[in-house]
């Protein structure tokens, strides 16, 4: 059975992240961002990920949508979560705790703190005030956590040996 990919991604990291997942799977993988689509039935995929990212202090309503009414089918599939974000340590734990419930996260194979990017070329005047007056960021920065995808990418498609 092929994997699924949910994800959501306004600025491109969530979907850097999921093509990054992708190119490590030895077996199909169908990557739906659910910006621009709807999700396809779940039942034809044995492993689904699911990846957001941290808007104004919050994973996309979209995300926590689908997390929600589907849970149920969620919890009966290899399941990954990952969040895109710019806080770290702590912070970064409360955000991923606070965009998935206690049960899928209980339940996921692997989770994911992947770090994160302020593409400012991607983001319109509104979202470049707020990012630069709650972080004081200026210009384009990518904190994106290779290393936390990758070992991801091992636990959830069996790639680790050990």
């Amino acid at each position: 059975m092929p994997s699924l990919i949910i994800y959501m991604s306004h600025h491109g990291c969530s979907e850097k992240a999921a093509l990054m997942l992708k190119g490590m799977s030895w077996k199909p993988v169908d990557l739906v961002n659910l910006k621009d689509h709807d999700p396809p039935e779940l039942t034809g995929y044995d492993t689904i990920i699911i990846g957001g990212s941290i808007h104004i202090g919050n994973i996309q309503g979209k995300i926590r949508k689908f997390c929600n009414e589907n849970e149920k089918l969620l919890l009966q599939k290899r399941l990954g979560l990952y969040l895109c974000h710019m806080e770290q340590g702590e912070k970064a734990v409360r955000q991923f705790e606070d965009s998935y419930s206690r049960v899928l996260r209980d339940n996921a194979v692997a989770k994911g703190l992947f770090g994160g990017e302020f593409n400012l070329d991607k983001m319109d005047c509104y979202e470049k005030l707020l990012v630069e007056k709650s972080s004081g960021v200026k210009k384009t920065v990518s904190r994106i956590n290779t290393g936390a995808i990758e070992g991801f990418g091992k636990v959830i498609f069996h790639l680790d040996k050990s």
